[in-house]
């Protein structure tokens, strides 16, 4: 039996990093600055540093501006507000993110709608989510987007696909069913309280799992020949018994790896599949910001539109 073909989300990422260099650079020359990204970090969560000295890094690397305002854990949360008051008022940057998780005494709900709908790069804001879902230019949420641009790269045409999304969340769910609705799928969103989700599995051609379950997809529901798209970030205990005794981890998705790639047509895998697409579509996404923050007629005329690589 033929394996899936394996969805290189690196590879991916790589090219629409490259793509979006040059495209940068032309911005400059008609505007005379750089795209600027800025970045909040609000107290130490090891992973959250991690992503964002990341993202800071790209950003650079693709030509942008990166400004990165690392806070301590007490701030409060009308100091945070004010900072993101501050940067909506700032011409050098054109796209914000507040790195989520956020301490528990700041109200995310009320940080995320603080920033101006034309920077909320991340398209966490109810504007930009209601834009979404009306079918209308938005800024909109980075993972969801590069799992679009993947599934594209897999079909000449999205229109008439039977599409499962596993998973309701506005970060990840909701969003992708939107995009791939709007791409004229036929599209069902499943959750914890879904019943028969291995017959929902089945009818499927694609399939998007983003739910937090490790292995909850299993290869004996899919479709043979469908293609699978894994946002799960699990970590579990290390294969080794010495080693997970000692505390050693790896990561995992929500669909049970070995079992799908003997049934699917292609999989992402996890790591490497649907994460290096995140940090791309978020560079992606403040050039965006930035073209509709200056004047949009001349920069179509000299760079590829946007919609070509799927940010709408």
């Amino acid at each position: 039996m033929t394996e899936a073909e394996l969805i290189d989300g690196q590879a991916t990422a790589a090219r629409l990093r490259q793509a979006l260099k040059e495209d940068v650079q032309a911005f400059e020359a008609i505007f005379g600055v750089a795209p600027g990204l800025a970045a909040v970090l609000v107290g130490e969560d090891p992973a959250s540093r991690i992503y964002v000295r990341r993202k800071g890094e790209q950003a650079l690397e693709a030509g942008l501006q990166s400004f990165t305002y690392k806070l301590p854990v007490e701030t409060t949360q009308a100091e945070l507000l004010e900072l993101i008051e501050r940067l909506n008022a700032d011409g050098r940057v054109h796209g914000i993110l507040v790195q989520l998780p956020l301490p528990q005494h700041i109200d995310t709900p009320e940080v995320l709608k603080a920033i101006h709908p034309d920077k909320d790069v991340d398209g966490f804001h109810v504007v930009n989510a209601g834009l979404l879902a009306t079918g209308r230019p938005a800024l909109t949420p980075c993972t969801p987007l590069g799992c679009l641009t993947l599934l594209r790269e897999r079909f000449p045409s999205l229109r008439g696909k039977r599409a499962l999304v596993v998973g309701r969340s506005t970060i990840v769910g909701r969003p992708m069913a939107q995009l791939l609705l709007n791409a004229d799928c036929t599209v069902t969103i499943a959750h914890r309280y879904s019943e028969d989700l291995p017959l929902l599995c089945a009818e499927a051609d694609i399939v998007v799992a983003a739910v937090g379950v490790p292995g909850l997809i299993r290869g004996a529901w899919l479709k043979p020949g469908c293609v699978v798209i894994d946002v799960g970030i699990n970590r579990v205990p290390a294969n080794d018994p010495d080693q997970a005794a000692a505390g050693k981890s790896r990561i995992v998705g929500d669909v049970a790896f070995e079992e799908a790639r003997k049934v699917a047509g292609a999989i992402t895998p996890v790591p490497g599949g649907v994460g290096p697409m995140t940090i791309a579509c978020l560079l992606l996404n403040t050039l965006s910001a930035a073209r509709r923050q200056m004047e949009r007629a001349p920069v179509q005329s000299a760079l590829r539109p946007l919609e070509a690589e799927g940010c709408v």
